[in-house]
């Protein structure tokens, strides 16, 4: 009975197929996602971007750790130790000479396949003398010319070499363990015990218990649930947050306190140099003891803050600690807008407290922008610009130019922009004009409608809205060149004019007399026009209205003159009108009114399959499009942003929502646009109120980091009674005939097939 066996490999060779296995299924994957990428493509995009972004903050710290990171030359370093390991162990396992070999009789015997049986006799005779044991020869190789004589010749042991590859029939089956003896040896026991129980029992479960414990503390945005718990508890105890009251609250993360983030610090040096930001800033409510404010880690991170967007240089210590604060600010900041978002929901569904203000949302938003620009609220977006100082306003809000925001800057013509930006020099203005250019303009596209319903366009009292927005985006550039192009096309149309008016000029130099004649009939055209508008005035005019009801309208007329004027011109009209009627009545019989009526029946019938047509196709092509963004990720790469003092590079990101600016109030939740490279369509889904009537909305768009660049359409609503539930409908009542109709036919059916039985037998 054949059975199973297990070896260890004393030789050692099986081990290093083992080993190169599992050298090989670290190294490729790790090749793959470890090798750094080329390192000339960054060069070359940071090069690409340098004419634009080269005096901002992030650009500037990119290509100094490019310079002097050396990470990517230890991952090069390491993988091809890797790859030299396992080439050594793949040459190494080639030269190895393979153990098992399959038994063949007539390789033993010296013999070609297939010869005959005196043949095999003959050969067996002669090496039974050279290797019998009785003459001196070899017990192994003679058992091995027996086994192969009888292999060749018995009939039995034939067939268990045909069938099993062993004269001797079915053997054990050998399993070779890809270890070396040494680690089950007795004498190495306790050792390899130790190694496993260390290995298993205790480096395992630390690693994956630190692991667990940490991202227990985070939420999906790898924020602390702690600070997610405290943005919610302060937007739910102040719902009219101010941006003081909002800077406070941010700075009171606990991705600032060194208790909970290891990355945040406090050092001996802030007692001395935090006091001396607070004296040149002035407005930091030092005395407020509520908690966490008063904590050293907020006070020292909302000082770090409002320095920030005060633009004031600070030490060396502190502007490491400023760049980690800034740089997470944004992150929180987007958090606190989603806990706002969730508490208006619960406010709305539940009731009980007051929901957050729009204004507090829209603060969170604000202050972003302020943190990425590194400006104040009040500030003038012009200063995003480069080479923009406080002083250099005075020449843009002068009442020759009024310039006070970045689209009026680009609507300027260039000669007026380049008079008013005269204090800086050529090269200076080039590079305004670039980095202008490279601002998004945003084009929005609204279409409102009510999915899923028979009439898409008409909105019932509590139905579901949707919003299609499309937005579009283009860089400030492109408003240059049209601009240009609308100044060219200006210029040949005052060239054109000014040809036409010296060809006027030529043609008016004429004689005395001529230009008399013409002034005499020009005044004569005069007293004809006059006379004419006298006459022109309107005539009661009576017709019936859809409803049925004969509407007039009466005029005074001051001259009877004109009043007969009037009705001889009705009475004409009148005439000229009933004998157009009576030719018409004369020209079409009752049966051509009859076909004209069914074609014109025919068409709207038409007409209405097209119109079913295309919402039907619509409807299916917004559909596939869903089931497309659904499958398919983009990127959040969209355009780096220009922004001076920000120490990360920042993606071009916006927020999207509709709101009640009256009542303050958020319509539908803010969504967080990330992916808009040149075009996005986002849907924005919200009830309509439960009362009928007119409501105005706004549809807004807000960069998350640009200022002056929101944009505000109106929403107008037109609101309609929900129809009331048919109980009792046509189709669904089954007259008593219909049943016994049917129960009549069933039992017909039933006496014909009995009759067809009874004449088949």
């Amino acid at each position: 009975m054949a059975g199973q066996q297990f070896q260890y490999d004393d030789s050692g060779n099986t081990f290093f197929y083992f080993l190169t296995s599992f050298v090989g299924l670290i190294v490729i994957p790790a090749t793959y996602y470890l090798w750094p990428r080329d390192q000339n493509a960054e060069q070359l995009r940071l090069k690409s971007l340098r004419r634009v972004h080269g005096r901002c903050l992030w650009y500037r710290l990119r290509l100094m750790k490019s310079q002097q990171s050396i990470v990517p030359t230890l991952k090069k370093v390491a993988l091809l130790f890797g790859w030299a390991v396992f080439l050594l162990l793949a040459y190494k396992v080639s030269k190895l000479d393979r153990d098992y070999q399959e038994y063949n009789p007539y390789e033993v015997l010296s013999l070609e396949p297939g010869a005959t049986v005196q043949a095999i006799k003959k050969q067996y005779h002669l090496l039974s003398l050279k290797y019998h044991p009785d003459k001196g020869g070899d017990d192994v190789m003679f058992m091995r010319i027996a086994k192969a004589y009888a292999a060749l010749t018995n009939e039995q042991s034939r067939q268990n070499w045909e069938l099993y590859g062993n004269p001797d029939g079915p053997s054990a089956t050998s399993f070779g363990i890809a270890l070396p003896a040494w680690i089950v040896d007795q004498k190495n026991s306790m050792l390899v015990l130790l190694v496993y129980g260390l290995a298993f029992m205790v480096i395992l479960p630390v690693v994956v218990g630190t692991w667990w414990y940490r991202s227990i503390r985070y939420s999906g945005d790898q924020i602390l649930i702690s600070t997610t718990q405290l943005f919610m508890h302060f937007i739910y105890k102040t719902p009219n947050m101010n941006m003081k009251r909002l800077t406070m609250v941010l700075t009171a993360a606990c991705e600032f306190d060194p208790r909970s983030n290891k990355d945040a610090t406090i050092r001996p040096t802030d007692n001395v140099e935090v006091p001396q930001l607070i004296r040149e800033l002035g407005n930091i409510n030092v005395k407020k003891k509520e908690p966490p404010f008063c904590y050293p880690y907020s006070f020292k991170a909302r000082v770090l803050v409002l320095s920030h967007l005060a633009r004031m240089e600070v030490s060396e210590n502190l502007e490491e600690d400023q760049r980690f604060v800034v740089r997470k600010s944004p992150a929180l900041l987007q958090e606190m807008i989603n806990v706002g978002c969730q508490l208006t929901m619960m406010a709305n569904s539940r009731g009980g407290f007051p929901a957050p203000r729009l204004v507090t949302i829209e603060n969170c938003m604000k202050l972003t922008q302020m943190i990425v620009q590194g400006l104040q609220e009040t500030k003038s977006p012009l200063l995003q610009l480069p080479h923009f100082e406080e002083e250099h306003l005075r020449y843009c809000i002068s009442k020759k130019y009024k310039v006070r925001t970045l689209q009026d800057l680009v609507s300027l013509k260039d000669s007026d922009r380049r008079s008013m930006l005269r204090f800086l020099g050529e090269e200076k203005y080039d590079e305004v004009m670039a980095v202008l250019g490279s601002f998004p303009h945003i084009t929005m596209g609204i279409k409102l409608q009510v999915l899923d319903d028979e009439d898409s366009s008409n909105i019932t009292a509590g139905s579901i809205v949707t919003v299609t927005v499309t937005l579009t985006r283009k860089r400030m550039a492109d408003m240059f060149e049209k601009e240009q192009e609308a100044s060219i096309c200006q210029g040949e149309e005052t060239a054109n004019t000014e040809e036409a008016n010296q060809g006027d000029t030529n043609k008016a130099k004429t004689k005395v007399w001529q230009s008399k004649n013409k002034g005499a009939k020009k005044t004569a055209k005069s007293k004809k026009k006059k006379l004419t508008k006298k006459k022109a005035l309107p005539a009661p005019v009576k017709g019936k209205q859809a409803n049925g009801n004969v509407a007039g309208n009466e005029m005074a007329v001051t001259t009877s003159a004109a009043a007969s004027a009037a009705k001889d011109e009705d009475d004409e009209a009148s005439d000229k009108g009933s004998e157009s009627d009576e030719g018409e009545t004369n020209k079409d019989s009752p049966s051509e009114r009859d076909d004209e009526s069914d074609k014109q029946s025919d068409t709207e019938v038409d007409e209405g399959g097209g119109d079913d047509e295309e919402e039907w196709e619509a409807l299916q092509q917004s559909i596939q499009r869903r089931e497309r963004a659904l499958l398919e990720t983009k990127s959040k790469v969209t355009h780096p942003v220009y922004s001076l003092y920000f120490p990360e590079e920042k993606q071009e990101w916006w927020w999207l929502y509709i709101a009640d600016r009256r009542d303050q109030t958020l319509v539908s939740m803010p969504y967080h646009v990330c992916t808009l490279k040149d075009s996005e369509e986002v849907e924005l889904k919200f009830p309509a109120p439960s009362k009928a009537g007119n409501y105005q909305y706004s549809v807004i768009l807000r960069s998350d980091s640009y200022m002056g660049l929101d944009q505000f359409k109106p929403l107008k609503l037109e609101v309609h009674e929900a129809k009331a539930m048919v109980d009792n409908h046509p189709q669904w009542d089954i007259p008593d005939t219909e049943e016994e109709d049917e129960e009549q036919e069933d039992s017909d059916g039933i006496e014909e097939s009995d009759d067809e039985d009874e004449d088949n037998n």
